[in-house]
């Protein structure tokens, strides 16, 4: 979906975003800015942010499943998946959505279910099958022409946090999420 005439209206996301059971994450340019660092002797770095990270496990711990399915292979991602509580992890997989019908073979589930939230040509594989489909603001024009829409913040700098944010608030369960930061114990 282009963000023209054919843009879908706030009414038509939230209805989308409160039907989404899990959420499909790509990782370079998403969960990271997509640069690529290596130190002097070969070793890759990527950095994470950890509003992401936050938002995730509250995605989580609302009932929303999360996943990562990703072109590269890093022992970086698998530990920050372990350390999110992301038990499903595809990684140095192009084809995306082969990958995903590997993560759901044995699951019940149906598309307009899933979230997707991806920047580049191999992500669109995915993204024009499942029923929320959402790019970052660097995307490529093609993957954030078809996106149901683009979030605000960039990939690797809380995209995923609004995203997370974003679920929560169309499926009713962000307050309760927020509520235990809001607490007060007077002394």
């Amino acid at each position: 979906m282009s963000h023209t005439d054919n843009a879908p209206s706030d009414q038509e996301i939230q209805e989308r975003l409160s039907r989404v059971r899990h959420l499909i994450l790509d990782v370079d340019g998403v969960l990271t800015d997509g640069r690529l660092y290596f130190d002097n002797h070969g070793n890759e770095l990527k950095t994470f942010h950890t509003l992401d990270g936050h938002g995730i496990k509250m995605l989580q711990q609302s009932g929303v499943a999360v996943a990562i399915i990703t072109g590269r292979r890093s022992s970086l991602v698998e530990k920050r998946a372990h350390d999110l509580g992301i038990t499903r992890l595809i990684q140095g997989r192009e084809d995306k959505y082969s990958a995903f019908q590997e993560l759901f073979a044995n699951e019940p589930h149906t598309l307009e279910n899933i979230a997707y939230v991806g920047d580049d040509y191999p992500d669109l594989q995915l993204m024009t099958r499942v029923g929320c489909p959402i790019a970052v603001p660097d995307a490529a024009p093609p993957v954030k022409e078809r996106a149901l829409f683009t979030t605000e913040r960039k990939g690797g700098l809380g995209a995923v946090r609004e995203v997370c944010d974003r679920i929560m608030q169309a499926q009713g369960t962000f307050d309760a999420a927020l509520a235990p930061y809001l607490t007060h114990v007077e002394k």
